[in-house]
């Protein structure tokens, strides 16, 4: 497939042309073994011969490392670098923290490809801050006191925060890797009618957390704890790096529910999404008695929820997202 045309010196032509960059299998021995790749190729428009721009081999490097690492499971040079965010912590402490020598890491952060067994380590460490914290604790005797005290708090901080259930982090990951963007605001919303899609389609719970009819719309306590320092900006930070992959917890009826609400509500901002909610009944019941704007902690029940989308369901047919596209044009309306 074309991805952009551009001119170029042709040793065949042995003139300027024009060239295409396609995508192009390769195969490769790696270690006694034989992989199949995909390179960036450059393709002269005059003779079809490949032409050697400038930068492409380099590039090629990097696709063919991007490509065995996920052949082989092994850890990114970026989800390295993130670890450094994620546990406020320097190459060194961090490589000592885990286990390694000192300058493991920096040789990683260099592009050296780390062994399966150092590269699950890592993996594991992004993935459990409960497990970062453990290996913290068992080398503490080989790293400074500074760089403990702060590996520690900020794993504590990190095991406290993702406290959420496995259901609930594999949805916000859904929605992290779906969308460009989303902001605090937006996400609470997009899990009410997540929760809501999968209830009235499935009969149950996609996760088991409840929400708080807050004045501008459910909210899920632990997930604005989370996030609120992003305040009204999206959310954006190598911590959440975390939850990359969690997504793998969703089974495909619940990532069905989750692709039908962000192809449909996730195309509107928080304060469509909030005029909407305001008139469903789950929010209108759980906010009766209270003034518009007054606060309140009130609990939405997830039954609540789900009679709701289940009588949304009968009138719409909410399982495509011409159904649902259909009642968010009358709610808006």
């Amino acid at each position: 497939m074309s991805i952009t045309v551009k001119e170029d010196f042709c040793v065949e032509c042995r003139n300027i042309e024009p060239y295409t960059l396609i995508r192009k299998p390769v195969q490769k021995i790696i270690r006694d073994r034989q992989y199949d790749f995909v390179i960036t190729t450059a393709i002269c428009q005059n003779c079809g011969s490949e032409m050697s721009i400038p930068g492409l081999i380099n590039y090629n490097s990097q696709e063919i490392d991007k490509q065995y690492r996920t052949a082989e499971g092994i850890v990114s040079v970026e989800d390295i670098a993130n670890l450094l965010k994620v546990y406020n912590i320097g190459k060194a402490p961090l490589s000592l923290a885990l286990g390694f020598g000192e300058i493991t890491i920096t040789r990683y952060l260099s592009g050296q490809v780390p062994s399966k067994e150092y590269s699950d380590v890592m993996r594991r460490a992004l993935s459990s801050p409960a497990f970062m914290k453990k290996m913290l604790n068992k080398n503490k005797d080989r790293i400074a006191s500074s760089a403990y005290k702060k590996g520690i708090r900020a794993a504590e901080s990190m095991e406290k925060a993702f406290s959420l259930s496995d259901k609930l982090l594999g949805v916000i990951s859904f929605t992290f890797s779906t969308m460009e963007e989303v902001t605090p605001l937006a996400l609470q919303k997009l899990l009410y009618f997540i929760q809501g899609i999968y209830s009235a389609l499935n009969g149950s719970y996609i996760f088991s957390e409840t929400c708080e009819a807050w004045e501008h719309g459910p909210v899920y306590r632990s997930v604005y704890n989370l996030f609120r320092d992003f305040s009204y900006n999206p959310i954006e930070d190598a911590r959440f790096s975390i939850l990359r992959s969690k997504e793998a917890l969703l089974d495909q009826d619940e990532r069905h529910a989750a692709d039908l609400v962000l192809q449909t509500f996730g195309l509107y901002g928080g304060k469509a999404l909030e005029h909407i909610i305001h008139k469903e009944e789950p929010w209108i019941m759980a906010r009766k008695g209270y003034e518009p704007f007054e606060p309140s902690q009130v609990m939405i029940p997830n039954d609540s929820i789900k009679r709701y989308f289940s009588s949304v369901n009968e009138k719409y047919g909410i399982s495509s997202t011409e159904g649902l596209n259909a009642y968010i044009a009358d709610m808006l309306r």
